[in-house]
């Protein structure tokens, strides 16, 4: 086993002028494996421009159509603008110091066509409203939305015919906010799905917004389909929703990559419930920003339960820009196989009185199995009467099972009550000893126990069939008659 935690070392990127992928009026500067398209206006400056990104920039840019929505245009501009002096990451980079993206850099990436209808089959098998996003693209015909209350709107942002939505939205700033696969994503996603919920509403059903990966390739082809959703929710005052991700991928053993982004806003007094659920193929790439901004008293609630991918990623970065905000995260991740399950998490508390809980788990069950979490709780100069807390557990079942883990509080403020812990383990002797003296055979004890170390987190899904479909797939993830990976 081997564990390790991260030194607060950070590296940073150049800043410089950059340009912009703009279709129209360009200028092509031929490289025998790429090329740079820039508008008269700007010349590249190819010491920073990274060939590799410019490629994938190139590729997006040519596969998707024009677009008359002024937001969408506004996203694609700002993220092309930013991306052509952003490097890929390395294993150099603070950031990425323990997650080896090559395997996304080593293949051949082929952005992902609107699928077909007629090629799918998919069906939906859940009670629960429903949005289907197909390989990134919004498939009305598999999705199932009942009535919302009145001024409720969840759907393309490119079908938007409400004014005051639409001004509502104008007025959202699509700034660069993450890091490269941020961008990555602004250039490349076909749509937005836009789920907004007027003042003082509350919808009462969870809403499942469910991502299905078709399109993958076999292992020996080194192609890998490329997909960029993205998602925006605006939750006025008072307002309140609770929202459900799923991720799930047909094939187990195709390759693919989800680059997923979530922007949510939720405002003075509202509450946003968030259920995130990643169940993709163990040859998949999935990454994922979630970003979110609270107003005063308001509150956000977050709880995940991450299991597929070759390499899984979560970025999350909340903003407390209110008083009296509490905020809740609680994560489980799971490696059975020859996976990388990553956690990036960042809280900024800037206001008095916030509040924040975080609990993340991990289990580790495979020798070539990796964890890595680093979470970051910034407590800043304004933020007195902060109660801020922070917890790591993780288990490591297998020789050679690694984790990396930096739990991380940053205060300024001098009137606040904040802590935090970490604990890496196997299970304990003592407990499997007590299952074992009252005729438990041994096998049976450790998934017990396991199962209750992951009940932690699970038990906190709001909703009952999503926490009941979830403790089936870890059950069956745990059973030791499954073929191993």
């Amino acid at each position: 086993m081997a564990l390790s935690a991260l030194s607060p070392t950070f590296s940073t990127n150049p800043s410089a002028s950059s340009t912009s992928l703009s279709k129209t009026r360009r200028i092509t500067q031929k490289n025998p494996k790429f090329s740079v398209f820039t508008t008269p206006k700007f010349t590249p400056i190819s010491a920073l421009s990274d060939p590799y990104v410019l490629q994938i920039a190139e590729t997006l840019e040519d596969s998707l159509p024009s677009t008359s929505s002024t937001p969408l245009q506004k996203l694609r501009i700002s993220s092309s603008d930013t991306l052509l002096s952003t490097p890929w990451p390395s294993r150099k980079d603070e950031p990425f110091r323990f997650t080896d993206t090559s395997f996304i850099k080593n293949s051949r990436i082929e952005p992902i066509q609107p699928p077909s209808l007629s090629s799918l089959d998919v069906s939906v098998d859940t009670l629960l409203p429903t949005l289907s996003i197909v390989d990134g693209y919004i498939m009305d015909s598999l999705s199932q939305l009942n009535e919302f209350p009145s001024g409720v709107y969840v759907g393309s942002l490119l079908r938007v015919d409400s004014e005051a939505i639409l001004k509502r939205v104008s007025e959202y700033e699509f700034s660069s906010k993450g890091d490269l696969f941020w961008l990555l994503n602004g250039v490349g996603t076909p749509d937005v799905v836009l789920v907004y919920v007027p003042e003082g509403c509350k919808v009462e059903n969870p809403l499942l917004l469910r991502y299905i990966s078709v399109e993958g390739s076999d292992k020996e082809s080194k192609a890998l389909p490329f997909s960029n959703p993205r998602v925006l929710v605006l939750v006025e005052k008072g307002g309140e929703i609770s929202i459900v991700e799923e991720y799930v991928g047909g094939d187990t053993d195709k390759c693919y990559w989800t680059n997923s982004v979530m922007e949510v806003v939720v405002g003075e007094g509202a509450k946003v419930s968030h259920s995130y659920i990643q169940n993709q193929s163990f040859n998949a790439a999935h990454i994922k920003w979630t970003w979110v901004q609270q107003e005063s008293t308001s509150k956000y609630e977050h709880i995940e339960v991450s299991t597929g991918g070759k390499l899984s990623r979560h970025n999350i970065h909340i903003q407390q820009v209110g008083p009296d905000t509490v905020t809740e995260l609680s994560t489980f991740h799971m490696c059975i196989s020859d996976q990388t399950q990553d956690l990036h998490s960042k809280l900024v508390l800037d206001h008095p009185r916030g509040v924040s809980q975080q609990i993340h788990k991990c289990i580790v069950a495979h020798s070539s199995g990796q964890a890595v979490f680093d979470g970051n709780v910034q407590v800043n100069r304004y933020a007195q009467q902060t109660d801020a807390g922070q917890l790591t557990r993780s288990l490591l079942l297998e020789p050679r099972a690694t984790v990396n883990v930096k739990p991380n509080l940053q205060i300024i403020a001098d009137d606040v009550k904040c802590s935090h812990g970490a604990a890496i383990s196997d299970l304990e002797e003592d407990q499997l000893f007590y299952f074992r003296a009252r005729g438990v055979d041994a096998e049976t004890a450790r998934k017990a126990l396991i199962f209750s170390f992951a009940a932690e987190v699970v038990d906190r899904f709001p909703n009952a069939s999503i926490r009941k479909k979830v403790e089936t797939h870890i059950r069956e993830l745990l059973d030791p008659s499954r073929p191993s990976r």
